[in-house]
């Protein structure tokens, strides 16, 4: 029986595997009309075992990101594709990205941010259905559609690209930043949307 009331998904059990590995469903955290939506892959161990996303040392990568452009974590919201940990932190399957998608959906919908924020190779992927070259396309910006909604979707690197590969630091930044600038953020937390003339 899968169960979504709100925002939080507060039963599921359509993935076997992640049903066996997680300890709990890790729903997204933030405001429910944030102008900026985060979508990261799914939770690792940390996510797995405080129940929120991006904690750890990439969560604290992209606190510090955030902030370096004026914003503040709990002005963002953070997501994942997938809500239940993958055995040995490996990627989602196909089949347990689109069992999840729903969800996701759902989420953006409630939410209606004005740009989502993709973290990564598989995030990215996901909702632009494409191969995407994250390196090289981060700080893009690709509109879709989403239950005939459009949406626009700005290509992120993933905070942990950044402790590996310390070049990446300023791909990821400048990713933010074009974020922070599309969603109105004048560099003191606040500031009008300025989308319309995007």
């Amino acid at each position: 029986m899968e169960q979504m009331e709100g925002l939080s998904v507060t039963k599921c059990t359509r993935c076997p595997a992640l049903v066996d590995s997680r300890s709990r469903i890790v729903d997204g955290t933030g405001p429910e009309d944030a102008d900026l939506l985060f979508v990261g892959e799914g939770p690792g161990a940390n996510e797995d075992s405080q129940g929120e996303p991006f904690v750890g040392r990439s969560g604290s990568v992209l606190d510090d990101a955030l902030l370096a452009v004026g914003l503040e974590r709990s002005a963002v919201r953070i997501t994942n594709c997938v809500r239940c940990r993958p055995p040995e932190n490996r990627d989602p399957t196909g089949e347990e990205l689109e069992a999840c998608r729903g969800y996701l959906t759902q989420e953006i919908e409630l939410v209606d941010p004005e740009v989502i924020v993709t973290l990564g190779k598989v995030p990215s992927q996901h909702l632009l259905g494409r191969s995407v070259a994250v390196t090289n396309e981060a700080g893009s910006v690709e509109e879709i559609r989403l239950d005939d909604t459009p949406r626009r979707v700005l290509i992120c690197v993933h905070p942990a690209a950044t402790l590996y590969d310390r070049s990446q630091e300023e791909t990821f930044e400048g990713a933010l930043e074009t974020a922070a600038d599309l969603a109105g953020v004048d560099g003191a937390g606040g500031g009008q949307t300025r989308l319309d003339g995007f």
